[in-house]
């Protein structure tokens, strides 16, 4: 005869208010428990004066978020040289003015941006389980997904002109420059490699001359992105993108990426290597969640102050 195996009642309670608990955490606190990062990367010519560059990302804003619009907006009494934007500023067709409202302090700096699939597209709600199955079945992420279909978008073109406007140099498939703190900034963007609008063909060639800086720029930090800036000599890359895996288990990191990176680069300053070269990448964990889940895990949201300094001589 089978034995029967039957959880206690209180366990069973005890069970279900533990994990209450843990969403009421990740969504009512840590997904609004803004963080700033420091990281200092030694990309400039030796004895050239330290940039600070403010790396955003993945804002996902949604409107009625006036705590996360009051962070974005203090972000300014950093004063840095630039302000380097990767992308995913939505996450409701809505929030366009509330994304230029938080946004507009940082607007009179100096800066530069590309835009993710969530700027184009309105999100959709999806089982985030289905993230953890393709991570383990190895079938997510290999070349991003085809571009969305009968899909509400999302009005990009208001963000662009805003930006525009503002002076930032679009790097949608595209190279452009900046002037920051008497230093020339040259850099190069792609399109969001997540929904297959990257075309490198286009701006290959690596860093121009003349300038003081090369950086490379790309919402998703797919690895034939990577690849290509980093066989090119570029000797940054910034990304977004990934959340940083959002959910983390503690003391272990990210469990998912949503592209083809692995788990150990998914935020933070790291380094690729591709045909012999190496460049520095930054990933951003970002500051904000699709609106269907609004919960992080043992992952912060995040802006970042980068601080470019002299490489050893």
């Amino acid at each position: 005869m089978r034995a029967r195996y039957r959880i206690p009642l209180n366990a069973a309670l005890a069970v279900t208010a533990v994990s209450a608990a843990t969403v009421a955490y990740a969504a009512g606190f840590e997904a609004r428990s803004f963080r700033l990062r420091r990281v200092t990367v030694p990309v400039l010519a030796p004895g050239a004066r330290p940039l600070r560059v403010l790396h955003v990302s993945d804002i996902h804003m949604v409107s009625g978020q006036r705590k996360k619009q009051r962070w974005l907006r203090s972000l300014a009494g950093l004063r840095p040289d630039a302000v380097i934007n990767t992308g995913d500023n939505l996450s409701d067709p809505e929030a366009v003015p509330e994304v230029l409202d938080a946004l507009g302090p940082l607007l009179e700096f100096p800066g530069a941006y590309v835009f993710g699939s969530n700027d184009y597209y309105a999100p959709r709600l999806r089982n985030p389980a289905r993230y953890l199955a393709e991570r383990a079945t190895g079938r997510h992420g290999l070349n991003g997904n085809a571009p969305a279909r009968n899909v509400p978008r999302n009005p990009w073109w208001e963000l662009r002109d805003a930006f525009d406007d503002a002076g930032w140099a679009d790097l949608t498939n595209a190279r452009g420059r900046i002037k920051a703190a008497g230093a020339e900034i040259a850099l190069t963007g792609l399109d969001d490699p997540h929904i297959r609008r990257d075309r490198y063909d286009e701006v290959a060639g690596g860093p121009e001359t003349g300038a003081d800086l090369s950086l490379a720029v790309v919402h998703a930090p797919y690895l034939r992105s990577l690849d290509a800036f980093t066989a090119d000599g570029y000797p940054l890359i910034l990304a977004g993108h990934t959340h940083g895996g959002q959910l983390c288990v503690p003391f272990y990191g990210a469990l998912v990426t949503n592209c083809d990176i692995d788990p150990g680069r998914v935020k933070g300053l790291s380094t690729h290597e591709s045909a012999g070269r190496t460049s520095y990448l930054h990933v951003s964990a970002g500051c904000g969640t699709n609106r269907y889940t609004p919960v992080r895990f043992a992952c912060p949201p995040e802006a970042t102050l980068l601080t470019l300094a002299p490489r050893e001589s």
